[in-house]
C-alpha cells in the first residue's frame, strides 16, 4: 500500500500579507481556486496513493479537515504536532503509526503541503518509478531537474544508475553563485525537493540506527496520544523531547545508500512572491493579475487584490499584494526581503502577522468589520447544518441581525427561528447558541458591546 504522508507544518512567512500564522501558505489559493494543500492531496491521489495521513500544527487542524472535506477526501488520519520539531520527528511519527496500522511492508510518499508541481503527469510517472524502487527495499528521494543556477536550494549529486533512478553520491548544502553555475554545467546535480518515498520497515530501521532520539520521541508521543474528534493529539512532553532536525540531516545524509528519481515537472517550493510571478499565467505585458486589478503601462509585475480595486500606472517589476488589513509593495527582485519585514512585525507584536480579519472556523467564518474600545462588529457566515457551540460571556452583550438565510437561536432553554431582517439580543451571562438549520449559508451581523476579551467566553 502506498500512503501519502503530507507534512503541513510550514509558516510561509515570506508570503505575508496573504500568509498569516493562523493561515499559512499551504491553505491559500495562490495559483488557482484550490489551495496548495488541496492540490498536494489531489496530486497524490492521482498518482495512485491511498487516503492521506496529514501531520500538522494543532492550531491548523480545522483548516486541514475543512479543506480535505471540500476536496471530497477522507484522510487516513490527521496527526497534531503540539510543538514544531522539523521534518525528522514528524516523519518518524508517521512511520510508527503506519507500521502499527498498515504494516512494515507499506510505503509512504512524503510530500510537503506547500509545493507547486504544474506537470502532474510527470509527477505521477516519477512516483511510479520511485514506488517500484521502494518495493525493492530502496529508500528514495526526488531530485528536481534544475533550470537555472539556484542558490536557495540544497542539491543532490547523482551517481550510478539504479533502474529508473540514480544513487545519491552526496547531499550538498546551498551553494554560492559560482558553485551553482558549476553544478548546472556538470549535469549530475539536482535540486533537493524534500520529497521522499520510503518503505516503512526500512525507514524504521534507518531511524533506529541514525536518529534513535527522534524515533524514541515519536514512539512515546504516539503511546501517550489522545483522540480529539477526528484528530490524534501527540503527547506534548514526549514529542518536544525530539531533536529539531530535518530528515535529510538526521537520516538521509547518513545512509550507506539512497536512490534519487529525477523529476522534471515545473516544481517550486513557492518560497517567495516572485515564485508566484514565475508560475502564474501572464498577460501580454508580462503581468500576473489576481482579483480586481487594472494596469496601465505596467510590466512584469505580480498584482493581487483580495477585495478592493487595485490599479497601477507606469511601473515595472513590482510585487503588489493587497489584503483586507495590509498591503505589500516590493520590487520583484527583493521578494526575499519580506522575511525581514516579518521579523519587524514580530518584534512589534502586530496582529497583522497573526490573523486575517476573516477567520475560518469549523462552522464557517467570521469577518471583523469594525472594532473599538468597547465594541466589535463581525459578519458571521455559517455553512449549511453548522452551529456555534453553546456558550456565554460574563462581560459583554451581543446583538444578532440575520442578513441572509435562516437562523436557529437558543437562549437558555428557549429556541427561536429567525429569518432575514430579524434580530435578537443576547444579554451578558446568558447561555446562547447560533445554528444554521438550512441548506444554504447563513449570514448574521454580530454587534458585541462591553468587554471585548477573547478570554471572556465559557463554552458549555
Amino acid at each position: 500500500m502506498l500512503v501519502p504522508v503530507i507534512l503541513s507544518g510550514g509558516s510561509g512567512s515570506r508570503l505575508w500579507p496573504l500568509s498569516r500564522e493562523s493561515a499559512p501558505k499551504q491553505f491559500l489559493p495562490l495559483l488557482e481556486a484550490s489551495s496548495l494543500l488541496q492540490r498536494t492531496a489531489a496530486r497524490a491521489q492521482g498518482a495512485g496513493a491511498g487516503a492521506p495521513l496529514i501531520v500538522c500544527n494543532a492550531s491548523h487542524r480545522f483548516l486541514v479537515a475543512q479543506q480535505l472535506e471540500a476536496l471530497g477526501q477522507s484522510p487516513r488520519g490527521i496527526v497534531l504536532e503540539p510543538v514544531a520539531r522539523n521534518t525528522a520527528p514528524a516523519i518518524a511519527v508517521a512511520a510508527c503509526l503506519l507500521e502499527r496500522t498498515v504494516g512494515p511492508e507499506a510505503r509512504m510518499l512524503v510530500l510537503a503541503a506547500d509545493h507547486a508541481i504544474p506537470d502532474e503527469a510527470a509527477f505521477c510517472a516519477a512516483v511510479a518509478q520511485a514506488d517500484a524502487l521502494a518495493q525493492q527495499g530502496e529508500i528514495v528521494t526526488f531530485g528536481i531537474v534544475p533550470t537555472h543556477p539556484e542558490t536557495g536550494y540544497g542539491y543532490l549529486k547523482a551517481g550510478a544508475e539504479v533502474g529508473p533512478g540514480r544513487v545519491v553520491e552526496a547531499f550538498v548544502e546551498k551553494p554560492n553563485a559560482d558553485r551553482a553555475e558549476a553544478f548546472l554545467a556538470a549535469g549530475n546535480y539536482f535540486w533537493n525537493s524534500g520529497m521522499f518515498l520510503f518503505p516503512v520497515g526500512a525507514l524504521r530501521e534507518a531511524l533506529a540506527q541514525h536518529a534513535p532520539a527522534a524515533l524514541k520521541a515519536a514512539e512515546a508521543a504516539l503511546a501517550g496520544a489522545t483522540e480529539d474528534l477526528d484528530f490524534l493529539r501527540l503527547e506534548e512532553t514526549a514529542f518536544a523531547a525530539a531533536p529539531s532536525e530535518s530528515i535529510d540531516y538526521a537520516v538521509m545524509e547518513k545512509l550507506d545508500r539512497a536512490v534519487m528519481v529525477p523529476l522534471d515537472a515545473g516544481w517550486s517550493d513557492v518560497g517567495a512572491w516572485d515564485a508566484l510571478w514565475t508560475l502564474g499565467e501572464k498577460d501580454s505585458q508580462g503581468n500576473v493579475r489576481r482579483g480586481d486589478v487594472l494596469s496601465v503601462e505596467t510590466h512584469n509585475s505580480y498584482l493581487r487584490s483580495d477585495g478592493r480595486l487595485l490599479a497601477t500606472v507606469g511601473v515595472s517589476d513590482l510585487l503588489v499584494v493587497d489584503t483586507e488589513d495590509a498591503t505589500l509593495i516590493a520590487h520583484r527582485y527583493a521578494a526575499q526581503g519580506v522575511k525581514t519585514l516579518v521579523d519587524q512585525l514580530k518584534k512589534q507584536d502586530r496582529s497583522e502577522l497573526k490573523t486575517h480579519r476573516t477567520r475560518q472556523a469549523p462552522w464557517g467564518s467570521a469577518q471583523t468589520l469594525a472594532t473599538g474600545p468597547a465594541f466589535e462588529v463581525n459578519l458571521l457566515t455559517l455553512g449549511p447544518g453548522k452551529a456555534l457551540k453553546s456558550q456565554r460571556h460574563a462581560h459583554r452583550a451581543e446583538h444578532w441581525i440575520v442578513l441572509d438565510g435562516s437562523a436557529e437561536v437558543t437562549l437558555e432553554d428557549t429556541q427561536r427561528t429567525l429569518g432575514a431582517q430579524e434580530a435578537i439580543a443576547v444579554a451578558p451571562g446568558q447561555r446562547h447558541r447560533l445554528a444554521n438549520p438550512g441548506s444554504t449559508p447563513l449570514q448574521v451581523l454580530e454587534v458585541a458591546s462591553g468587554l471585548i476579551d477573547p478570554n471572556d467566553i465559557e463554552r458549555l
